[in-house]
């Protein structure tokens, strides 16, 4: 429908728009969560093998059960984080951890199943979203929805700014970038490949790029991207997929 407002009033013309309202970086995530999988997240227990170390996650109702399992020359440790915190076991023995070293080990644990997850995780409480524009990447078109958080509620790399460009037709999350500042700081470019729907939820591995040292921009990132202009660093592979979903 052609529209033209050329004899409308301007005060009218200030709270009217001839054009199609679009997209806002809320329903875009709402709808690339359902794309991936949606609710089966929260009533399911996910489980693969990521860097020489098993994960569980479980998921039901609101409560959840987050396992790691990995061996060493001391044995074999059994990390388990759950909504009442963190334990840890060292073959099957309960052994103390000062809470310093459990929330570096629950971050740990927490970061491996946001990345895993993505982008269900992108609506809790403390992430802010935000529209900010949109671009081509290989002949695909793609939202970009940049990610702050609160800091309460954030975690503590709640400063991270992140960006994912969401798939327009099929608002699949295929390529995301991320500005980092512990270590030192530093920029990412993750690119999915190897994307496998099972049993109705959708996981990918990654390949991984980094931007020099002092770019923060990164909405940047696809252009560097497309000029060739990132340096691969390493590919994240998730294997020995297995779900389970409740009912």
């Amino acid at each position: 429908m052609k529209c033209t407002n050329s004899h409308l009033p301007l005060v009218f013309l200030l709270f009217f728009n001839c054009s199609i309202v679009g997209e806002d970086a809320q329903s875009i995530i709402d709808k690339s969560i359902s794309a991936h999988g949606g609710n089966l997240y929260e009533n399911s227990t996910v489980e693969f093998d990521f860097r020489n170390r098993h994960y569980q996650f479980e998921r039901n109702k609101g409560l959840y059960t987050y396992h790691r399992i990995f061996s060493d020359s001391l044995g074999t440790y059994h990390d388990v984080l759950n909504n009442d915190g963190f334990t840890r076991f060292l073959n099957e023995q309960q052994i103390k951890v000062t809470s310093e070293w459990q929330n570096r080990y629950s971050n740990s644990i927490n970061s491996v199943a946001y990345f895993a997850y993505l982008p269900f995780g992108l609506n809790d409480p403390a992430v802010n979203k935000k529209l900010i524009g949109e671009e081509e990447i290989n002949e695909n078109y793609y939202y970009q929805i940049e990610v702050t958080f609160n800091q309460h509620g954030g975690g503590e790399d709640f400063e991270d700014v992140f960006v994912y460009w969401i798939n327009k037709e099929n608002f699949f999350m295929e390529y995301f970038g991320y500005y980092y500042i512990t270590d030192g700081g530093g920029i990412r470019f993750r690119e999915a490949f190897n994307s496998r729907t099972i049993k109705g939820l959708t996981f990918s591995d990654y390949v991984n790029y980094a931007g020099e040292k002092g770019n923060t921009n990164v909405a940047g990132l696809g252009e560097l991207f497309k000029s060739g202009k990132l340096n691969k660093l390493s590919e994240i592979k998730i294997e020995n997929l297995n779900i389970i979903l409740y009912n």
